[in-house]
């Protein structure tokens, strides 16, 4: 993505020369962290905390916060891995607290628990669950990083390095952010507005965020506080939909109009009725960072993360009666054919959730023998409710009978806890740098749902309707070794054990209480990987690793029930084990680096959740897929002063070949694509620098056919539920005014293409940014 991830040419290009000419090159303890390339491995240096291994020996694209400033319209810290090759995160609208999935190379938006995404060393990616069921979510805590305090951004692709769990099997996400070495102060304001025409809704949505930090370092002692508020309107995100076969013929029912004829996924006739959902969301973000130099290369940080969203859900009915009052329930009748919708046809919700992130470190970062690292944090659900009626519009909008959802209060959270260390035998030029460590991960998961007494909008929890809830551990030890076993050579080879258990399953209702048997399971996790330089400006590079991911709290223990979705556990599933191998072909071209790399997986017992054929509402139900294969190419490039000087230029193109192999229990998905993985994805991007105060950026994003379900039934991909191909064209122009000042004009699918992701993506979106900087 950019040069600064080698800014050591020499290294890069004469890593055979001698240990005492390079080290003149490497940064000092205090300087800055670095990514430095070698030989294709990245060495990284730097006392702030990472989860970034001392060597990287896989694919990694980066990204620097001026870089996210000059090029991206970004409002939310997700929004940096935008232009990222074979990345794609499903952001549905500006605040998307509970959907913002990562997908990469060989892994669907689905599969929320094949990636990794850390922040300062802290875990943000949310291994209670994997994807999405009702009422609850389980995508990355995105909102505990503002983009305002990104310092760098960078991933690595695949399962390639043993300091990671198996969930690293997609990619490792890795945000670095801020903390000064002198007094720094940032304000920023920005406002967004996306006209919106699908269906009968024909609306406005607006944004709009404001944030301010400040930071300093005096002595040994420097410190951070970032604070943020957004406010945001979401586009209508589902649906209430009735296939017209599903009516009765007659004359039943309160004629009606309004509805919108269609097709859905499978091409069959339908009417839309309405929208289920359409968010008015209110997020506060704070964040406090602390460091402490004990000696010049010791330093203890900690970090205190707060995050709060207040959200509302609403609907809008077509409907109407003769009278031309709205339809929300009942029996109705459309063109001769009678339909009964439910009480929560047109569901309404109300979200409460506050949570807090707590992150602490003591590293050493000398660059001589040894280094080393203690590191712990938590992250705890404070409070997550949601409150939802079981009475319909419009009484509903005033109250009546509902439930409440509640999985905070100290029950739902994650704990880490790791040591690290780092050997160099012959000093940091040495032939050997030993990685090793190792780390234990804790998750519970509880889940209560009750009727209310009284209004669903304030009512106190009265009788039980569910309950579920179980914990998971995982201990794991590791060891990696970077060996340049010759001059042209170099050798990271690895090995990760883990241990995992799962305990403490239940799910329960007002009749019953189901416990579940504890599970346990132990695996090796080898890894390697062998680079080549090739000549003095290419390295080639192989690399193999092998991946376990658990099935998660949620997917084993975590049914859910009512609403638009609801989600059948599975306490039987059994691991996914994937075996990933990759290819590259690295060129530096002199004022642009060009990669190459064929990447190929074969992953068993792959673990999906799928929405169960004709559901209504939908239910989805979690499963192990005997064995997916993926195969793919992906070309990367990345430069400056393209063809004319201040022209910065990167392109991407991934093709995919992603099948479901074997799976007894569905033979009719054999041999079809693997949902949600595009056979084709491409990026290509241009920033053009007149001058120190002006650019102008233009991005392209494509995405090909792809499908949402195991047998690829769903040929209309411009659909809801269903996942279409997509050309988009992003514009910014950023002018710096003066020193502190900024500003920024963006429009966001600028082409306004209409595009699916089980949801519907935002249409054109005009923004504006005012920025300033002590």
């Amino acid at each position: 993505m950019n040069k600064t991830l080698a800014p050591l040419a020499l290294a890069a290009a004469f890593p055979w020369l001698p240990a005492a000419v390079l080290a003149q090159q490497h940064p000092t303890a205090d300087d800055t962290p670095e990514r430095i390339k070698s030989l294709g491995v990245v060495t990284v240096t730097g006392g702030q905390p990472t989860s970034l291994p001392t060597r990287i020996p896989t694919t990694i694209e980066g990204i620097t916060g001026e870089e996210i400033g000059t090029r991206i319209n970004a409002t939310d810290s997700e929004d940096a891995l935008k232009y990222f090759p074979s990345l794609l995160v499903r952001k549905r609208y500006i605040g998307d607290y509970n959907h913002a999935i990562l997908s990469t190379r060989a892994s669907g938006t689905g599969n929320s628990a094949r990636s990794a995404v850390y922040a300062d060393g802290i875990l943000l990616s949310n291994y209670l669950g994997n994807g999405i069921a009702n009422g609850t979510n389980f995508a990355p805590r995105w909102g505990l990083v503002t983009p305002e305090e990104i310092e760098r951004v960078d991933v690595m692709y695949g399962p390639f390095s043993a300091a990671y769990p198996g969930n690293s099997a997609g990619a490792v996400v890795d945000y670095v952010t801020r903390m000064p070495s002198q007094l720094e102060a940032h304000v920023a304001t920005g406002f967004q507005s996306q006209p919106n025409s699908l269906y009968a809704t024909h609306r406005t949505f607006d944004s709009w965020q404001g944030s301010a930090s400040l930071g300093s370092r005096s002595g040994d002692w420097s410190w951070w506080i970032d604070v943020s508020r957004g406010e945001s309107e979401s586009q209508p995100l589902t649906f209430t939909t009735a296939t017209v076969a599903s009516g009765t013929p007659g004359n039943a029912g309160t004629p009606v109009t309004g509805f919108v004829p269609g097709l859905n996924t499978t091409n069959t006739p339908w009417y839309i009725l309405g929208t289920g959902t359409q968010y008015h969301t209110l997020q506060d973000h704070a964040k406090l960072k602390l460091a402490y130099d004990f000696t010049p290369t010791v330093t203890a940080s900690y970090t205190l993360g707060y995050w709060q969203n207040t959200s509302e859900g609403r609907p809008a009915t077509f409907l109407a009666n003769a009278s031309g009052q709205p339809v929300y329930s009942g029996l109705v009748n459309i063109l001769g054919r009678s339909y009964n919708l439910a009480p929560t046809a047109f569901p309404l919700t109300n979200d409460d959730q506050t949570q807090w992130m707590h992150g602490l470190s003591v590293k050493s970062h000398t660059g001589d023998e040894w280094d080393w690292e203690i590191a712990a944090s938590v992250f705890d659900y404070g409070k997550d409710r949601q409150r939802a009626p079981t009475v319909a519009p419009p009484l509903a909008y005033v109250g009546g009978a509902g439930t409440l959802q509640d999985q905070g209060g100290g029950d739902t959270g994650w704990n880490t806890l790791a040591a690290k260390g780092t050997w160099r035998p012959q000093g940091i030029g040495g032939a050997h740098i030993l990685d090793f460590g190792i780390e234990r991960d804790a998750y519970k998961l509880g889940i209560l749902k009750d009727n209310v007494l009284g209004s669903w909008l304030d009512g106190p929890p009265t009788t039980l309707v569910s309950g579920v809830g179980g914990d998971s551990r995982t201990l794991a030890g590791w060891v990696q070794d970077s060996w340049a076993f010759a001059p042209r050579w170099k050798t990271v080879l690895g090995l990760r054990i883990e241990d995992w258990h799962a305990d403490n399953g239940f799910s329960a209702n007002a009749a019953s209480r189901l416990a579940y048997p504890s599970r346990s399971e132990t695996d090796a996790s080898p890894k390697a990987a062998l680079a080549y330089q090739w000549a003095a400006d290419t390295v080639l590079k192989a690399s193999m690793g092998r991946a376990v991911r658990y099935p998660t709290v949620g997917e084993l223990y975590g049914a859910t029930s009512g609403g638009a979705l609801s989600f059948i556990n599975n306490p039987n599933l059994k691991p996914e084990k994937s075996w990933t191998e990759e290819l590259s072909a690295e060129k530096d071209l002199g004022n642009a680096l060009a990669r190459a790399t064929l990447f190929h997986e074969i992953t068993n017992d792959a673990l999906f959740s799928q929405v169960v054929p004709g559901s209504n509402p939908a239910v989805s139900t979690v499963q192990n897929i005997r064995q997916v294969r993926t195969t793919g190419l992906e070309l990367a490039y990345s430069g400056q002063d393209v063809l004319v000087r201040g022209l910065e230029m990167g392109a991407s193109v991934t093709y995919a070949n992603s099948k479901t192999a074997e799976n007894p229990a569905f033979p009719a998905s054999v041999g079809k694509w693997q949902p949600r993985v595009p056979r084709w994805r491409s990026t290509v991007f241009g920033t053009y620098k007149p001058d120190a105060r002006w650019s102008y950026t233009a991005a392209v994003r494509y995405s090909g056919t792809q499908f949402s379900t195991l047998d690829n039934s769903d040929v209309n991909g411009f659909a809801y539920f269903g996942s279409s191909r997509y050309l988009t064209l992003d514009l910014r122009v950023r002018w710096r005014i003066d020193r502190q000042w900024s500003m920024a004009f963006g429009i966001d699918n600028a082409n306004n293409q209409q595009y699916w992701n089980f949801h519907p993506y935002p249409q054109r979106t005009w923004s504006a940014e005012l920025r300033w900087d002590l």
